[in-house]
């Protein structure tokens, strides 16, 4: 069984991690999404509601395969006790990619025991706008034994940060913009209202 291991921090999921979502669903047998905390950033919105939120984006995915769960029990800060996770739930036998976005690929050398997780897993990393793939970047992770894959996709020009800067609904799915508004978050501190 292929599966794709897609662990984001969702601060809010937009619209661009749903599209990546549907598309890896086509791709994969499996695609196990996600909310994480991601010990290279600070949170502005509590783990629950960024599950709330993504259980929200995830239903509102037609996928004819039924092959996206939200996986939540994945959720470490340490990617290779993901791994272990996912492993126990699905068995050795099973291939997985680990899926990680443009941006993180500097990141990558950081990571707990990156060596052994690097040796368990495939890589896919999908390209974000903004975010150029950095062939240097490419060259560490695979002299660390990186097998490392580039997606063929291109997403909507959006992101959580900028969401969070500017409070532009568009970035976002209406289920997951409707508990926003609902749960009061992201107060925009220009304006002082939820964004």
């Amino acid at each position: 069984m292929r599966i794709a291991l897609f662990g984001t921090s969702a601060d809010p999921p937009t619209a661009g991690h749903q599209a990546i979502i549907k598309w890896l669903s086509n791709k994969y047998d499996w695609v196990a999404v996600w909310a994480a905390d991601n010990p290279f950033k600070s949170h502005q919105t509590r783990l629950e509601h960024r599950v709330a939120m993504m259980h929200l984006l995830i239903k509102d995915i037609d996928s004819p395969q039924h092959n996206i769960g939200l996986e939540q029990q994945l959720s470490s800060l340490r990617t290779l006790e993901t791994l272990e996770k996912a492993k126990a739930r699905w068995g050795d036998e099973s291939e997985f990619t680990l899926v990680v976005g443009s941006d993180l690929l500097s990141q990558l050398p950081r990571w707990y025991r990156i060596e052994e997780l690097l040796q368990q897993v495939q890589l896919l990393v999908v390209p974000r706008p903004g975010f150029a793939i950095d062939e240097s970047s490419v060259h560490i992770v695979q002299k660390l034994g990186g097998k490392i894959e580039f997606a063929n996709f291109i997403g909507p020009d959006v992101s959580s940060t900028a969401y969070r800067e500017s409070g532009d609904s568009e970035a976002l799915t209406p289920l997951v913009v409707d508990y926003i508004h609902k749960e009061h978050l992201y107060k925009c501190l220009s304006k002082n209202v939820a964004c």
